[in-house]
């Protein structure tokens, strides 16, 4: 049986528990999350390496999953733009059976290996890009064959499992487990299994945009004024960096079309 389908002998009475007994049971629980990152700490460095590589030469980056791990994809993929100011096709979140199941959830999804496939094919997906299947059992028919999809166009692939020696691990260049074990609730992999994966993802997609120059020191270097928050921000980073007044900050930001690279550039030039 799959560690994430085990029953978990700590929680057979958790219909039994007070409520603090309950929320101190998943909070001992949610520690095992950082356990099983810790171990999985070398895997995730190659994949950030090679998500890092393949941005450099032009290619884009795909999550692909089913459920909660589908979810957790198109979350992590549609928070890079405002993030690190890059475009909206460079990470792609890809969930089975299309963006309704990001708040309906259509369980039988994961079991069609072809519809994976037509929606890689739907994004021009080629051999530049990346594919980073993420289930939780590692087993979602609909997340290995896009791994396959993947390796066959001679692309990279990488894969986020919640268990050891699954079909997808062995189908991906590299293979992330984070063995986070069984779950509070049996089989409910939205709670540990998940918490790794947006760990995991939100891991690589910050740590490759580091490594591709996306961040100043650490700070966001490629903002939008897309609201009164990030234009504070904006202003508050100029600040920061070139120990100016915040009029002066607002002044060379207009100038500059509002880009704050352009802004320390100027300056450092």
């Amino acid at each position: 049986m799959l560690r994430t389908e085990m029953r978990n002998p700590d929680t057979y009475k958790i219909g039994e528990m007070s409520t603090s007994d309950i929320l101190n049971t998943i909070n001992k629980e949610n520690n095992r999350v950082i356990e099983a990152i810790d171990k999985a700490m070398p895997e995730i460095a190659e994949a950030c390496d090679m998500v890092a590589d393949v941005i450099k030469n032009g290619g884009r980056v795909f999550y692909i999953g089913a459920g909660t791990s589908g979810r957790l994809g198109v979350c992590d993929a549609a928070e890079c733009p405002p993030t690190f100011g890059v475009s909206k096709d460079m990470f792609n979140g890809i969930i089975a059976g299309g963006y309704n199941c990001m708040h309906s959830a259509a369980e039988n999804a994961e079991d069609d290996p072809e519809l994976s496939v037509e929606d890689l094919k739907s994004h021009n997906f080629c051999e530049k890009d990346v594919v980073i299947g993420v289930s939780a059992s590692g087993s979602a028919a609909y997340v290995i064959s896009a791994l396959e999809y993947a390796n066959n166009m001679g692309a990279k692939s990488i894969s986020i499992t919640n268990n050891p020696d699954t079909k997808m691990g062995k189908t991906a260049h590299v293979n992330i487990c984070a063995d986070t074990g069984p779950e509070v609730i049996t089989g409910s992999t939205r709670m540990k299994a998940g918490t790794a994966q947006k760990i995991i993802l939100n891991m690589i997609s910050t740590t490759a945009m580091v490594k591709c120059g996306y961040v100043y020191e650490n700070l966001m270097i490629n903002l939008k004024p897309t609201n009164k928050k990030l234009t504070k921000r904006m202003i508050g980073i100029v600040v920061e960096i070139l120990k100016c007044s915040e009029e002066e900050a607002e002044k060379l930001l207009n100038e500059n079309n509002w880009s704050i690279r352009a802004v320390v550039d100027g300056r450092e030039k």
